[in-house]
């Protein structure tokens, strides 16, 4: 039997009155997004947010919006990357988590505005991810950050990203990671897991939503196979950060999360998975309608990064 929270009913209601973003183009769907009137939520006390433009190759720069928590700092550093399936999406759908995440945590967070498919599709926004958290390692200190503690995470495709330069920097030799979060993170693009039967249609994101997404973001279908797009089809998960892997009940993405958990622990990597239950994918960006939730999610990831330090 499907578990739904009473919110999570009203924000399913509230989701199936919206036209159908898979039948559209990736621009209708941002243009729509941006016609929504604001929703007043209560954002956490911070001491200072700024936005600041930062290069990603030679040519081309992007956004981040950098949340400063009250304190003498130097801080500890949360790099986030927010989800929309690499298409839609900015730094401003994430703001209220993003602040939240700064206060509670006591962290400066740094919220990255990738660029976006599928005018820029894979591998481009994983390396302006990849660039974020070289830049971030690099100038901490011209925003009072310690760059001997950052961490990685996001929401969806943005936890996706998260575990995507977590495996660039082993790779690359990077910057040091302190652990990664991943929220019901995109892990694989098999599309067939049992979740994403169970939960095929009508819980928010559709299963050929994510198809749609996936299309737009991939060159070719050998894509599928890279494991800096389906980090599951990674061939060795070792010397990865720690990891904390929420997961939603009633998400297509849910399998493929916990999957790519058990993958980390049978390499060696520390790993702690929780199953949010009764919640569907978007939980964690949607303050007006989860705030509690949210603030609980939170909690636990405060827990998990004084645990491992």
């Amino acid at each position: 039997m499907i578990n739904l929270d009473p919110q999570a009913k009203l924000y399913l209601e509230m989701f199936s009155q919206m036209p159908t973003i898979q039948a559209l183009e990736p621009q209708s769907v941002r243009d729509m997004f941006a016609l929504a009137p604001p929703v007043e939520v209560e954002l956490a006390t911070l001491a200072k947010v700024e936005d600041r433009l930062i290069p990603v190759d030679e040519d081309a720069e992007i956004k981040v919006r950098i949340y400063t928590p009250e304190g003498q700092g130097p801080f500890p550093l949360f790099v986030y990357y927010h989800g929309g399936g690499w298409v839609i999406g900015d730094i401003e759908i994430a703001d209220a988590s993003c602040r939240m995440l700064a206060n509670r945590t006591g962290r400066i967070v740094v919220s990255v505005d990738y660029r976006l498919a599928p005018e820029y599709k894979f591998p481009i926004p994983a390396e302006d991810s990849y660039a974020a958290l070289q830049w971030v390692s690099e100038n901490a200190e011209s925003f009072n950050g310690n760059a001997s503690d950052i961490v990685v995470g996001g929401d969806s495709a943005g936890g996706n990203l998260s575990a995507v330069v977590s495996l660039m920097s082993r790779d690359r030799k990077g910057p040091g990671i302190a652990a990664q979060i991943l929220i019901y993170p995109v892990t694989d693009a098999g599309y067939d897991s049992p979740s994403y039967r169970e939960f095929a249609e009508g819980f928010g994101l559709d299963s050929d939503l994510m198809v749609w997404f996936g299309n737009h973001y991939i060159r070719s279908t050998a894509d599928k196979k890279d494991p800096y797009l389906a980090p599951l089809r990674a061939d060795d998960l070792s010397n990865l950060p720690p990891a904390y892997v929420i997961t939603s009940e009633n998400d297509v993405l849910r399998d493929e999360g916990l999957a790519y958990a058990q993958r980390l622990k049978e390499a060696g990597v520390p790993v702690e998975s929780f199953t949010e239950r009764g919640l569907v994918h978007g939980y964690f960006t949607n303050m007006a309608v989860f705030s509690e939730r949210i603030k609980g999610s939170i909690s636990n990831i405060v827990r998990f990064l004084r645990d491992i330090n």
